[in-house]
């Protein structure tokens, strides 16, 4: 119920603060493009001392404080642009419009920290409490996955129904406010839910990394002994002040300035060191380069299609068929993992989303499609530099003009939309495999990773998605009118190719020639031989 309330407010933040930057910047994606390049690069940064920060802490404690700063930035945040939206044309003309362009950072900036406690959320709940609740027991964890995702496909396709009503039918305005004030009686709830979920699953209480400091100082004691030729009993005391005597020596320099500043950049490079150890590294790879896309249900494609002249009605029912093919996804996962095993799971989703994206690519080429790279990328930032009329302000007065002049020139907006149709038609169909692989290389993390670096492998892996992300924001950044996106369409599905490869390499070391199995018949007798091989076969 939790996880559910949560999600919810997300998906209408997400769909919502897209449509936002697109009509605050005269339908352009240009703000669009800077904000996901914010985020993307603040996640990336700051993944892995994110991920220290959860591994080092009391569960609830991070669960109850990233659900304040979340849920408070967006309040923040939609207060702001509501303010923004009722006097936008008086900020315009104050101070040059600086203020409205400090309006802007601010919106950027609070969004950005209520990623940044979305990111430590995602983190300590779907990659750690999960596994903590589901125990040893890996159908059970799928399970429990799929669940969790299928929650998320089903506030997908509600809320941005429910907010992208709201703004098409009442006003941006109001649905700002609605966003607000969802997440300020949803925060109370959330928080309420968390501390029963605790209470309920005594294990939550105690750390795995705790436990072995314990275990290590029980060890570390009869040795001392031995060599100091007393018994356990005798020397207890002695131990435990001896070891705050060796710590002392250190505490000046660990308290000092400098050891401080530098802290975050050994968390950052240990973090990143430990995640390329991992035996899972081109796994998650593979999945970091899925990100490296403008073919998914983000700002940029829903900017896009809103310049296509898509409103936001139409715009969120796309999401939330995306949505029913995300969850066709989940459940087409847990019925070929029981199959096939978890790691032909992911070669089979890969396929599977590579095949339905190639009608994307067919789409930059089809008819009504503005692909055409005779046009300067650089054009629209241009125009908003000097002050002259945005593209698609000018576009959108030509073909008014037409159709009020000739009636009979209006079939040619009809056929505009067979490129967009083709487009989200294979961005929807490939969220099946699209999630599917998720769900496999989500798994396959949190049954290889210990529990005491589940945090920061986990806040690496974030970065890394990240990391990518930026890059396709980059992209965007430098192509961002609409005649440039076919060619961005065109790169994504090359980086998709690129990720499932990497998984390939994955695979095929671990299972060999078996991966080409169409089941998994050896997985019986692989889980008598080995039992660390059922969590990944």
């Amino acid at each position: 119920m939790g996880h559910a309330l949560s999600t919810w407010g997300d998906r209408m933040w997400n769909f919502a603060v897209a449509v936002f930057l697109v009509e605050l910047y005269g339908n352009s994606l240009l703000l669009t493009a800077v904000y996901g390049l914010v985020v993307a690069g603040s996640v990336l940064l700051l993944g892995a001392i994110i991920g220290d920060w959860v591994d080092r802490n009391p569960r609830l404690k991070v669960a109850q404080t990233s659900l304040l700063v979340q849920n408070s930035c967006v309040i923040a945040c939609g207060i702001l642009l509501m303010v923004v939206f009722q006097f936008k044309e008086q900020l315009v003309e104050l101070y040059n419009g600086w203020i409205l362009t400090t309006c802007y950072i601010l919106v950027i900036t609070i969004a950005n920290i209520a990623n940044l406690a979305s990111t430590a959320t995602s983190i300590t709940i779907q990659r750690d409490w999960v596994v903590v609740v589901a125990g040893q027991d890996s159908s059970r964890l799928a399970d429990m996955n799929a669940t969790v995702r299928i929650i998320d496909q089903l506030t997908n396709i509600l809320a941005p129904m429910l907010v992208g009503q709201i703004m098409a039918f009442g006003s941006h305005y109001i649905g700002c406010g609605f966003i607000s004030g969802w997440n300020l009686c949803s925060m109370c709830v959330e928080y309420a839910l968390l501390w029963k979920v605790y209470q309920k699953t005594p294990a939550l209480a105690v750390k795995a990394g705790q436990k072995e400091q314990q275990q290590e100082l029980k060890q570390l004691s009869p040795t001392r002994d031995l060599e100091n030729g007393q018994s356990p009993e005798e020397s207890s005391q002695p131990l435990m002040n001896e070891t705050s005597l060796v710590a002392n020596p250190d505490s000046p320099k660990q308290t000092g300035c400098c050891y401080q500043v530098s802290e975050p950049l050994r968390t950052f490079k240990s973090g990143w060191a430990a995640y390329y150890n991992q035996n899972i590294f081109f796994a998650g790879m593979s999945l970091a380069f899925l990100y490296m896309t403008v073919l998914g249900f983000d700002c940029i494609t829903t900017g896009y299609a809103y310049t296509q002249g898509l409103n936001g009605s139409v715009l969120s029912l796309l999401m939330g068929a995306s949505a029913v093919s995300g969850i066709c996804g989940t459940v087409a996962f847990t019925w070929v993992r029981k199959k096939c095993g978890l790691i032909r799971t992911g070669f089979i989703s890969g396929v599977a989303q590579l095949s339905c994206l190639m009608l994307c690519v067919v789409s930059v080429f089809a008819p009504g499609s503005p692909f055409d790279l005779s046009v300067s990328p650089f054009q629209d930032i241009y125009s908003h530099l000097i002050g002259e009329n945005t593209l698609p302000e000018h576009t959108a007065l030509t073909i008014f003009n037409a159709t009020t002049d000739a009636p009979a020139e209006e079939l040619p907006p009809l056929q505009s939309y067979m490129s967009v149709s083709l487009l989200f038609a294979g961005v929807i169909a490939a969220r099946v495999g699209l999630w599917s692989f998720d769900l496999t290389v989500t798994q396959l993390i949190q049954e290889n990773v210990i529990e005491s670096e589940r945090g920061v492998i986990n806040g690496v892996q974030n970065s890394m998605n990240y990391l990518l992300d930026l890059l396709h924001f980059i992209m965007v950044i430098l192509a961002p009118n609409q005649e440039a996106f076919g060619l961005l369409v065109i790169i994504s599905v090359s980086f998709v190719a690129m990720g499932h490869i990497m998984y390939f390499r994955f695979a095929f070391k671990s299972l060999g020639s078996r991966l080409f199995l169409c089941c998994s018949p050896e997985q019986k007798v692989e889980t008598d031989d080995s039992p660390s091989l059922p969590t990944t076969v």
